[in-house]
């Protein structure tokens, strides 16, 4: 059952991120990019964790936020510059998220908590971290590989799979074996598990 701070909290994290120029188009409609992203992370954690606590909730709403601020392009285009754009973007989300979160009345230790959500510590200890991992990773294989896979050589999409494999637990492999994947995208997934 949905709070009314956890409800006043997703609306104002769907309007910071209703300000995304960048477009995308699913099934005939517009929306912006990290909105419409957003709303797949809470539908997935929904069926993959029907039982999420509040915390997680928060955290699946507000993964991205404003994530076009701090362009991929703002970065050296190799290894360290990614690392460091991905670290930058956690230390990001966390801010812009804890204001929200604030503003709509959460205490500090609900804050504080989706905070270590969004900067993923503890993966394979923590089991919300690795909730919300899973589902990122159920999210992008569901709906960002395929337009991805056209990118990219086999090579670097199986060297993808696998460390998406990696960081998944063996509830998240389950449900990644049950999504309607193209039989293009499942061939490389077989090839890649058998890597």
């Amino acid at each position: 059952m949905a709070t009314e701070k956890l409800k006043s909290a997703f609306r104002l994290f769907d309007e910071a991120n209703a300000n995304d120029p960048n477009v995308e188009v699913w099934q005939g409609k517009e929306y912006p990019k990290e909105l419409l992203y957003a709303m797949r992370m809470t539908e997935k954690l929904k069926t993959f964790d029907p039982e999420a606590p509040e915390s997680l909730q928060l955290t699946a709403r507000c993964q991205h936020i404003r994530r076009w601020e701090i362009p991929r392009e703002s970065y050296e285009m190799n290894r360290t510059g990614y690392l460091k754009w991905r670290q930058d973007l956690k230390k990001f989300h966390a801010e812009k998220a804890s204001a929200i979160l604030r503003e709509v009345g959460y205490d500090q230790e609900m804050i504080d908590k989706v905070a270590f959500l969004l900067e993923k510590k503890q993966l394979k200890k923590n089991a919300e971290t690795q909730t919300l991992e899973d589902v990122i990773c159920l999210v992008f294989l569901e709906f960002y590989f395929e337009p991805f896979s056209h990118k990219y050589p086999e090579e670097k999409l199986i060297d993808i799979l696998q460390k998406t494999w990696r960081k998944m637990s063996k509830k998240g492999h389950d449900a990644a074996l049950k999504l309607p994947l193209s039989k293009e995208s499942l061939e490389l997934v077989g090839k890649a598990l058998k890597g």
